[in-house]
């Protein structure tokens, strides 16, 4: 539907108009009039008037006046000036202050007809662009924190391609040029409030801090922060310090006690994202269990030279047991370096990392009953044949990524009632109009939660799947049914048929109509 307002201090005007928008379009307009220009300000402000046709000599409010307040108050509405006068400097005037068309009386029916009728597509246009805008919203709500967690990831595994880094900092329009990283442990977390603790960690950052936040990773989370560049070397780090003091205070306030932080250095190149990321998960691993923030310069210091080896096995152990692939990996590596940094003799390294296999393969095992893995069986004649650090050191991060890999893979794979429920929803509510907080409300879960999930169990954004189920309801009304476009438009959720044309043929290649007509 369209609200046309037709304004004029002449009310034989008014109806002449009415008459042939109404006969020409009827069942597609909503009327209203105005005999001067502050009655038709009082009209636009209450109603959604999408098409107005406004007399520009009128006593008190000039046309030209009044348009001039409604596209301050309404910027998108079209506006067509009539004048008695076909002059010139009206004409210009009127377009000047933003009118769609000017035309003089008397009107000329046919002219009329046409200029209502392109009106109508204009106004179709904007209608299909704020619900394009909407919708890539919606999108972008959702994909950010995925491409935030991917972001993260890069800088774990793939740091050498620091152009793929620069891509994703643009897409945040953050402009690094000091950073660090955070890795904090966060108690008490689980599958049940992980993400609605992400989310409000997410929210208390964000609104203090240019900073990029990755997924939990069991009960961890890694943060990238940037630092703005201070005039003094000595400023810069007193900021730091300072920021990520706040930092820690801000999580342990609003998160809980207990949260566990490191920091790593401070550096201005992003080839050394990695280095930082194990400089804070370092840090991380030797904080107090009872909460603790540490930065990477300060842990150099508190190590020492201490044997952390069974505590670093046993961290381990409790990594691989909720599937965290990243940690292990560290972990892995880390209990190599510790026995070669405290000159323990290689055949004891050896045999160490041989009872450290046989451990989490059992753990594995006791999870995913399924379980092989590649080389365990001869991992002692391997072991046995070589006496380099490096060698061993690849074979231990390569099996036991396998078994993370496993708890992982069935961990995922049980089937989820969130999701089942979230489908159910969108079947029996397909011709209404939802949202993805709606659907959440009806899973049981939050919308945050909801949209990360089901894009990780169906490989697809809950809006996407949306807009193909039911694009295939439509295209199967189409084909099964004698309803009109316009019903099925309706029925299938879209208050638009124009949006949803585009809609349909942007996934099918084919309007709605050419595909009944093809398949009659």
């Amino acid at each position: 539907m369209y609200n046309i307002l037709t304004c004029d201090d002449e009310q034989i005007v008014i109806d002449s108009l009415q008459f042939i928008i109404k006969k020409n379009f009827e069942g597609q307009v909503n009327l209203f009039s105005a005999l001067s220009g502050s009655e038709a300000i009082q009209i636009v402000s209450k109603e959604n008037i999408d098409i107005i046709f406004m007399d520009i000599n009128m006593p008190g409010m000039t046309g030209l006046e009044t348009i001039n307040c409604i596209l301050n108050l309404k910027p998108q509405t079209v506006i067509i000036m009539l004048s008695a006068f076909d002059k010139f400097q009206y004409a210009q005037e009127a377009m000047n202050l933003g009118a769609y068309k000017y035309i003089t009386k008397p009107v000329n029916r046919n002219i009329v007809i046409q200029t209502v009728r392109n009106a109508m597509n204009s106004v179709d246009d904007r209608r299909g662009k704020d619900s394009e805008d909407t919708e890539l919203q919606k999108k972008l709500d959702i994909v950010s924190p995925m491409v935030e967690s991917d972001f993260i990831y890069s800088c774990i595994f793939n740091s050498e391609k620091k152009e793929d880094l620069s891509s994703y900092l643009e897409y945040f329009n953050l402009k690094v040029t000091n950073f660090f990283f955070a890795c904090i442990e966060v108690p008490h977390v689980d599958s049940k409030n992980q993400f609605e603790t992400l989310a409000k960690i997410r929210s208390l950052m964000t609104e203090k801090y240019k900073c990029i936040i990755g997924s939990f990773m069991a009960n961890r989370l890694v943060l990238f922060f940037c630092v703005d560049k201070a005039e003094q070397d000595s400023d810069l780090l007193q900021t730091f310090h300072s920021m990520a003091k706040n930092i820690y205070m801000s999580l342990s306030m609003n998160i809980g006690q207990g949260v566990r932080a490191g920091i790593s250095r401070l550096s201005d190149e992003l080839k050394n994202v990695t280095v930082c990321y194990n400089d804070a998960l370092f840090a991380l691993n030797n904080t107090s269990p009872n909460g603790e923030l540490l930065f990477a310069e300060d842990n150099v210091k508190k190590t020492g030279s201490q044997n952390k080896i069974p505590e670093i096995a046993e961290r381990l152990f409790n990594r691989l047991k909720i599937g965290d692939s990243a940690g292990v990996r560290f972990l892995s590596d880390l209990f190599c370096k510790e026995q070669t940094n405290a000159n323990i003799e290689i055949n004891r390294i050896k045999s160490s990392v041989f009872e450290l296999l046989v451990n989490a393969r059992n753990i594995t095992r006791s999870i995913n009953e399924s379980f092989e893995g590649s080389n365990f069986d001869t991992a002692f004649s391997v072991l046995s044949e070589t006496n380099d650090i490096n060698v061993i050191r690849d074979f231990l991060c390569d099996r036991l990524s396998e078994c993370s890999a496993a708890v992982s893979s069935k961990k995922e794979h049980k089937e989820n009632p969130v999701i089942k429920k979230a489908c159910l929803f969108v079947a029996e509510n397909m011709r209404n109009n939802f949202s993805l907080d709606d659907a959440a409300q009806a899973a049981g879960v939050s919308s945050f939660y909801l949209s990360k999930l089901f894009k990780e169990e169906t490989g697809e954004t809950f809006i996407n799947y949306v807009t193909d189920r039911r694009l295939e309801k439509a295209k199967q009304m189409l084909l099964e049914t004698d309803l009109s476009i316009k019903e099925i438009t309706g029925q299938t959720g879209y208050n638009d048929q124009n949006y949803f044309s585009r809609l349909f043929k942007n996934k099918f290649g084919i309007s709605p109509s050419d595909f009944r007509n093809s398949e009659v």
